[in-house]
């Protein structure tokens, strides 16, 4: 369905200290994306000292250790308001350390564990190897199929339970290096360690958020007008198999 003046709340969390790796071209691309198709788009930048408000979509971005630590301390303070949220299909999408975080904990080489928020069945220990790269991974729900993005992590995510993989790597490591597995997703929380940045490069992933925080945020399901993307895909499909 169609519909006139409708608008998505987009919170993003922590900017000032995850926004390695120029993840911030998510948020542009969401927004651009909404823009041009009159979706009001209402965004929402949340600080370490604020009260994480309602939203229809909240994003988190990369980061290093050291500031890992202190979005997991104001994240685990507020962590049974973002169960609820995700338990009523708010839209979830974490890159990179703020994907370890929606998981139960992440274990660095040195120091205490850091505590997650447990929206997706996952842990993450630091590993002895950093994986650094171009991705080309295969999804189950997505048209084209394909996702791509570079990754940057020593971390390594196990996922359990109801918890799946985003997709399947067919160039880079993924989530451990093991199992093929690249990235997380559980109701609408999606995880990934893609950054490149993740959304401008997949388009059709950047509409299927969109398209789930309007179905939350108005009980509908919409149909999003088609855009030229045209140079979106040109972007996608010069590194799809292509390892660096």
């Amino acid at each position: 369905m169609e519909r006139a003046n409708l608008k998505i709340s987009v919170g993003h969390l922590y900017p000032k200290q995850l926004n390695l790796y120029g993840d911030m071209g998510n948020i542009i691309t969401l927004k651009k994306r909404c823009e041009w198709r009159s979706i009001e788009f209402d965004y929402k930048e949340i600080n370490l000292e604020d009260v994480i408000p309602a939203c229809d979509l909240y994003f988190i971005g990369g980061g290093q250790d050291k500031e890992q630590i202190d979005v997991s301390k104001a994240m685990y303070c507020q962590k049974d308001f973002l169960l609820e949220q995700r338990d009523e299909g708010t839209v979830f999408l974490g890159i990179c350390g703020g994907y370890q975080l929606f998981g139960h904990y992440y274990q660095p080489f040195e120091g205490e564990k850091l505590l997650g928020v447990s929206l997706l069945d996952a842990y993450t220990v630091a590993g002895k190897k950093r994986f650094i790269g171009n991705v080309t991974a295969e999804s189950d729900f997505l048209v084209p199929n394909t996702l791509v993005g570079f990754e940057n992590h020593s971390g390594l995510t196990y996922l359990q339970n109801d918890t799946k993989p985003l997709a399947f790597v067919t160039v880079g490591n993924g989530n451990n290096g093991n199992d093929k597995s690249e990235g997380a997703r559980y109701k609408n929380v999606f995880g990934t360690y893609l950054h490149g940045s993740l959304l401008p490069k997949n388009p059709h992933l950047a509409d299927y958020l969109i398209s789930l925080a309007l179905e939350k945020k108005y009980q509908n399901r919409f149909e999003l007008k088609k855009l030229n993307d045209e140079i979106e895909f040109s972007a996608h499909n010069s590194v799809v198999s292509k390892a660096y």
